[in-house]
């Protein structure tokens, strides 16, 4: 929650510069430019006494002494989040503004929900919502613009065991194979996703989070599909399914146009194909009743839209 910074801010921006590598990128996250960034490094380092930043090449790398600062602002921030947790907890009604962050299915139908029970328990709150892929959201997490991120696991993700992080397994979505109507594997009583193995497929753009999942459930499954069209919106996606251009995997929470000529089917293996969404926030920062509040709401939300196949 938003209630001033008390660690000082320099030392996000290290921490960015630490996971972007560049300076570039890391003002590019933050929203500032390039050289508001360098300055503030220098300024740090002048504080500290110490060289944070080494030029190599054209690039740059964090000395040791980056490093051990970057290991005590990691202690710093999970103190403070547990001083605000402990406060919260005191008793007085929260105020200030909580700001939930997450993929695109997740902020359209797991994060509003949970936005309305906060604004309804807690009224003097001001609660916001930000769409983002997960990469994004890690980056709002870790500059203090978000409170709490919903993700979809990926091969790009931190580990679970990232100190800056509290990353908790909120649910396990089931990915459907979406089939035009009258498709053969609309017969059958048991479909796993590897009888879909020498179909088309439409998945997302490279680099996105979609495509990441498609790939690995497939070489999960024992195949490599073979990709013959891109889409990054279900409603494109369906509509080439519809007309004979392949097939799509789709989470069960993502809706689909109820007219489209298109089959939904569940599919089954072990494991089954799903992926993993986890609730993030910034270590320490879990207990703060608020966010508390709106995990629960979030797994009910959650429970209520995933029946059974």
């Amino acid at each position: 929650m938003h209630t001033g910074r008390v660690i000082d801010a320099r030392l996000r921006i290290l921490q960015m510069v630490a996971e972007h590598g560049t300076v570039t990128a890391a003002a590019q996250a933050l929203h500032y430019t390039p050289s508001a960034v360098s300055y503030q490094l220098r300024q740090l380092a002048a504080d500290v006494g110490v060289e944070l930043v080494a030029h190599q090449g054209r690039g740059i790398r964090l000395t040791h002494a980056a490093r051990v600062l970057l290991r005590h602002a990691e202690r710093l921030q999970e103190q403070w989040e547990l001083a605000r947790a402990e406060l919260a907890a005191a008793g007085t009604e929260p105020t200030g503004q909580v700001t939930l962050c997450g993929f695109s299915t997740a902020a359209s139908r797991l994060l509003p929900p949970a936005a309305a029970a906060l604004r309804d328990a807690h009224p003097l709150l001001t609660v916001r919502i930000i769409e983002a892929e997960p990469d994004r959201c890690f980056d709002l997490l870790l500059s203090e613009e978000a409170d709490l991120a919903l993700l979809v696991v990926t091969a790009d993700s931190p580990p679970m065991t990232d100190r800056r992080f509290d990353q908790r397994p909120l649910l396990d979505d089931p990915l459907d194979l979406v089939v035009p109507e009258g498709h053969p594997l609309t017969l059958r009583e048991r479909v796993t996703l590897a009888d879909a193995a020498r179909e088309a497929w439409i998945v997302g753009t490279p680099g996105t989070t979609y495509h990441q999942l498609v790939l690995a459930a497939c070489m999960s499954a024992g195949f490599t599909p073979h990709v013959a069209h891109h889409a990054d919106e279900w409603d494109t996606g369906t509509a080439l399914v519809a007309h004979g251009f392949g097939v799509i995997l789709v989470p069960r929470l993502a809706r689909l146009r109820e007219d489209s000529p298109v089959v939904r089917v569940p599919l089954h293996g072990e494991p089954a194909p799903a992926r993993r969404i986890v609730a993030v926030t910034r270590l320490g920062a879990r207990e703060i009743p608020a966010l508390t509040h709106a995990v629960g709401t979030i797994t009910a939300t959650a429970a209520r839209l995933l029946p059974p196949p």
